[in-house]
């Protein structure tokens, strides 16, 4: 369209029109053009949002779309079962048995007869010690011991005769008595003599090391030709048995009383013994004993718990996390912990209704195991209750729920 642009007039026009008749009529024609401009600019405009979302009326289109759906999110069904009162500590794999394998008498190592990591049974052969010192100061011990024992035998002899004769007064009565008393001397003699012997001979059997328990040998402390003594520091080697083994692991004060009260009418207690991480059950055993008394320091008391350790999952100093059986509550009410939420008024669920809203319940809770919690009171058995999806809830949203999301407590 040509534009209008304004020229000017002459004050008559032919025919005797006016000018401002002329003016007129040209601006009222501009006047029109601009606005079919500004309404097809505004139509194309328009066109453009709603066609990006913009517009406001396709945006509440699209809310109401959105609230009619509902929200979505995942529940869980409240369900009757089963609740173990599991308590898991942290404790340390100590050996029933740990052993420094010492010699007890001196001299030089002639024979090394275990390997360093060989497990070994109660009475095997460890290590010989040169026996023959000793075996000679038993020989010299044992001649004295049976010339000795002739002097007495002698000496009663005598003895006898004596009396014999001293009925018959045929002797002195000092000299019958004197003979009785060289018996008693001789008798002590050879009971000393005796001794020595029985010395000696313990001598010559500790040259001989055993072992005193059933266990692993662990590193070698000294090696064979070395010059050993009595007791030394360190020993020979280090030997802790392996089967069974314990751990022992504390528990506060605050829970020793269901526990010692569990342990005076079961009189054992199934324990778990899993790793550090807390991730792989190792093996299963039983609380063998509890402490006398309470550490005031850290206001817990000790448990022993004995696991048979058959496959040796369990070593020496090793950390793991004891999970103690203590009780179990049957037939309550189970809810996955994901779905118990705190507010002002204490612990509360959205529990789902049949009109697909959700209403606020507020709950009470007991025990809790893994991801599962016992309610005491709120909740009903078969109620569903909302486990993820929940920041975005209030009482009364209206709420959608996948097929794939709906599970048990």
């Amino acid at each position: 369209m040509q534009p209008v642009h304004d020229f000017p007039f002459p004050a008559t026009m032919p025919g005797g029109l006016s000018c401002h008749v002329v003016q007129d009529a040209v601006s009222a024609r501009r006047n029109q053009t601009r606005t079919r401009h500004c309404g097809l600019r505004r139509a194309s405009l328009l066109t453009a949002l709603f066609l990006a979302g913009l517009h406001p009326l396709h945006g509440a289109q699209a809310a109401t779309k959105t609230v009619d759906a509902g929200i979505p999110v995942s529940v869980a069904t409240i369900r009757t079962g089963d609740m173990p009162v599991v308590l898991s500590e942290l404790g340390t794999v100590i050996p029933v048995t740990n052993v420094t394998v010492q010699n007890r008498v001196e001299g030089y190592l002639t024979q090394v007869l275990f390997t360093e990591g060989q497990e070994v049974h109660e009475g095997d052969l460890l290590a010989v010690i040169d026996p023959r010192p000793y075996e000679a100061e038993l020989k010299q011990y044992s001649g004295q011991l049976a010339a000795d024992q002739a002097q007495l035998d002698e000496a009663r002899m005598d003895n006898v005769r004596y009396q014999k004769l001293l009925k018959r007064d045929s002797i002195d009565t000092q000299t019958a008595q004197d003979q009785q008393y060289k018996v008693k001397q001789l008798e002590g003699t050879v009971e000393a003599d005796q001794g020595l012997v029985d010395t000696y001979r313990l001598d010559v059997e500790y040259c001989h090391i055993t072992a005193p328990v059933s266990g692993r040998v662990g590193i070698r402390a000294v090696d064979r030709g070395n010059y050993v003594t009595a007791a030394q520091s360190g020993g020979l080697a280090v030997l802790t048995q392996m089967q069974p083994i314990s751990v022992i692991f504390t528990l506060p004060q605050d829970k020793l009383g269901m526990v010692w009260k569990r342990l005076r009418t079961a009189k054992t207690l199934p324990v778990e013994a899993w790793d550090s991480t807390d991730t792989t059950k190792l093996t299963d055993g039983t609380v063998s004993s509890l402490d006398s008394q309470i550490d005031t320091s850290t206001g817990t008391v000790r448990l022993r718990a004995l696991f048979p350790n058959r496959d040796e999952d369990l070593f020496p100093n090793q950390f793991v996390n004891a999970h103690l059986l203590v009780d179990t509550e049957h037939d309550v009410l189970l809810a996955p912990t994901s779905a118990i939420q705190s507010g002002p008024n204490g612990s509360f669920v959205y529990v789902v209704q049949p009109d697909s809203t959700v209403a606020v319940r507020l709950v009470k809770t007991g025990v809790s195991q893994g991801d599962t919690v016992v309610v005491t009171s709120g909740l009903k058995a078969d109620e569903q209750v909302v486990t993820s999806g929940i920041d975005r809830l209030h009482a009364g949203a209206k709420v959608t729920i996948p097929v794939t999301t709906t599970q048990g407590g």
